[in-house]
């Protein structure tokens, strides 16, 4: 008889007190039906500052099943995603959301595809019930950007609900960068990848954990680490002001003092020079504040903090 293949389920935390109960009395239901494979549920909790971390020893205490990440603060889902992929001992991994919002009987479906051959099975909503206006819009708007500024094509609406094989976990345990877009960097480790999709309930409870400015700081560095074209934009605007300026510069030693086809006074003035001064003073600042980016991306890499740091941790 053939040993049964272990599959490591991911389940970051963070002030989920009111959801893990039901999310894992509905996930041992899908689980039930799944006889030919063992599973590990590891929770990780993110510096929940409810009775998040009660709840998950709790329950570790009556199913053997359970492994947990408690974190000494809040370092963020990329990172207790990280942690969680770190621990994970199966042969494949499925990252799942507490929220309900990520349905668990679609885990027969990632399963049956990575038995026929997918390394990465992603989950893609089709609509999303709970989320608003400016939401859905500014998730369009960075699809559209990174899709256009990397080599990474992104799906637009991929979910980081997903499931991904032992060597592509492997793979994904050898990034080192503390910024980071979990989902992004397994598309751009590649292999063979197949698509669910789904349609997103509204949370079950609270509200989300990533607000829109959340949102907007993983978008930037996102951007930042996975394209160079923010970089780049400066160095372009350079040749630009300079090709601009110079053209400027030339119309005005050929017209007003060569040619004489311009009267020189008519380029002069303290008002057309403090514009001019102006306008390269914030292109200029611009430009700094584009690189500065890149120097902080370099101090965080260089300064090789841990990703998380863990306070217990379950045997």
């Amino acid at each position: 008889m053939s040993e049964k293949k272990l599959i490591s389920i991911v389940v970051p935390i963070y002030n989920e007190e009111k959801n893990i109960r039901l999310f894992f009395q509905t996930l041992v239901k899908v689980l039930a039906g799944l006889a030919d494979f063992d599973f590990e549920i590891i929770f990780v909790n993110d510096g929940s500052i409810d009775q998040s971390a009660l709840i998950i020893e709790q329950l570790a205490k009556t199913d053997g099943r359970i492994k947990y990440l408690e974190f000494s603060r809040n370092f963020g889902k990329e990172i207790a995603t990280t942690a969680g992929l770190n621990n994970a001992r199966g042969a494949a991994a499925i990252m799942i959301d507490a929220d309900l919002q990520h349905p668990p009987a679609l885990i027969l479906e990632l399963i049956a595809k990575w038995q026929n051959g997918a390394e990465v099975v992603i989950g893609v909503r089709k609509t999303n019930r709970g989320a608003g206006l400016v939401k859905m819009i500014g998730s369009q708007i960075f699809y559209k950007i990174i899709n256009n500024i990397t080599d990474i094509k992104i799906m637009p609406q991929a979910t980081d609900f997903r499931l991904i094989d032992r060597v592509v976990i492997d793979e994904f345990n050898r990034f080192t960068e503390n910024n980071r877009m979990t989902r992004a960097l397994i598309d751009w480790l590649g292999f063979r990848r197949e698509y669910i999709y789904f349609d997103a309930d509204p949370r079950t409870d609270g509200c989300a954990r990533y607000g829109f400015w959340k949102l907007c700081k993983l978008a930037v560095a996102s951007f930042i680490s996975l394209s160079l074209l923010p970089l780049k934009l400066a160095g372009y605007l350079g040749v630009l002001i300079v090709f601009g300026s110079g053209l400027f510069g030339l119309y005005i030693l050929l017209g007003g003092y060569i040619f004489h086809f311009a009267h020189p006074s008519s380029f002069s003035g303290s008002a057309q020079l403090a514009i001019l001064i102006v306008f390269l003073v914030g292109i200029i600042l611009m430009s700094l504040g584009l690189i500065a980016l890149y120097i902080a991306n370099i101090h965080g890499e260089v300064a090789r903090r841990p990703l998380y740091v863990v306070r217990k941790k379950s045997n």
